[in-house]
């Protein structure tokens, strides 16, 4: 239905869009996340060409809407957007709202028009309130109200630019069941948002965009519960994370811990946990301080929000066998054994790979 191709956006001599290249097939409900900032908002307005891509191609069913030749406005009756503003004209009734578009754009007899607006407005539960004005209605009733007004055109795919967000929470399921309702009865549907929830129930497919671009793609199940890529784990498992690297057994143990120190009170660890993190990092540094003279090693203190976990991780190059094992005298190794909850060690292409997972202490 959508085939877009090297598609790139550039306003002055700031780069939004890279180069994306993607599909979405007749049905399909793609959802697309990630940080703000990172394009979504304007992929979507490029796809209905409200932002004049700078290069690249678009295809709606075969037709490439980028050319000279290209009918827009009936392209934008058949791909058409629901904003987060709602856009409601103020001075008209929810009805009239409706009705308008058909009325001015497609021709279509007020009485026939006034006719589907109400059963839309039915679909979206609101026809009690056709003769109220936007300012009469709550955030969540005028979503759904933008929503109906979008399918009075009878477009074949509806484009969702952050739905939820000008919504106070408690009005949020509403406008989500009605967008549910459409991926059941076969919508295609493509849906900026940051609902992971909703995301993962109703997406096909999920795009997790960064950097400008489509970062990593695929089904709901993949992208939120085995994301390949490590800036797709880190937004799906909001993670936050120090990093430092350690090339020589002389390195600064004061300033290492002076960091860590500063990054545990950024997050407001407790205290017991600030404690726990710093003879980890003293324990482990310690373990890998002999292979450090013809090694590197990264170390990366990490907080998973979702999982309510903290992990130490130890990357090295060139590969270093796992200094936990056969070190059953070594009190270093045995203390951090007996505090991790699991322990993995990986050795691949040049590189070895220790993670130590513990809880973090709920105590003060």
């Amino acid at each position: 239905m959508i085939k877009v191709e090297h598609l790139s956006k550039t306003f002055g001599e700031l780069t939004v869009l890279k180069d994306i290249s993607t599909e979405i097939k007749k049905g399909e409900v793609v959802s697309i996340i990630g940080p703000s900032g990172t394009g979504k908002s304007t992929f979507l307005r490029c796809l209905n060409l409200l932002e004049e891509p700078t290069n690249g191609s678009i295809h709606i069913d075969g037709v490439n809407v980028l050319e000279n030749r290209a009918d827009i406005p009936k392209l934008r009756q058949r791909m058409n957007m629901v904003f987060q503003s709602f856009n409601l004209f103020s001075h008209l009734s929810v009805l009239e709202n409706l009705t308008l578009g058909p009325i001015k754009l497609r021709a279509m007899n007020p009485k026939e028009a006034a006719s589907r607006s109400m059963e839309l407005l039915r679909l979206v539960g609101l026809a009690e309130k056709a003769n109220n004005y936007p300012d009469e209605l709550s955030g969540g009733q005028k979503q759904r109200v933008a929503i109906a007004r979008c399918l009075a055109m009878e477009p074949e795919i509806i484009l969702f630019d952050e739905p939820t967000s000008a919504l106070d929470p408690t009005m949020v399921s509403e406008v989500l069941s009605v967008i549910r309702r459409l991926a059941r009865e076969g919508m295609t549907m493509a849906i900026v948002t940051h609902e992971m929830d909703f995301a993962r129930d109703v997406s096909s497919r999920v795009f997790y965009m960064d950097e400008g671009g489509i970062y990593e793609e695929g089904p709901p199940q993949q992208i939120f519960e085995n994301p390949l890529r490590p800036r797709t784990k880190a937004f799906i498992h909001r993670i936050r994370s120090y990093t430092t690297r350690v090339q020589s057994p002389d390195y600064d143990l004061y300033g290492i811990n002076a960091e860590v120190e500063g990054f545990c009170e950024k997050q407001m660890f407790p205290a017991s946990l600030r404690q726990n993190i710093l003879l980890f990092v003293e324990e482990l540094l310690t373990l890998y301080r002999p292979h450090l003279t013809a090694a590197q090693l990264d170390l990366t203190v990490a907080f998973s929000e979702k999982s309510d976990r903290l992990q130490l991780v130890c990357e090295t190059q060139p590969a270093l066998p796992n200094p936990l094992e056969n070190e059953d005298g070594d009190l270093g190794a045995m203390i951090l054994r007996n505090m991790s909850e699991r322990v993995t060690y990986l050795r691949d292409a040049g590189k070895s790979t220790l993670e130590l997972t513990l809880r973090p202490p709920t105590d003060q």
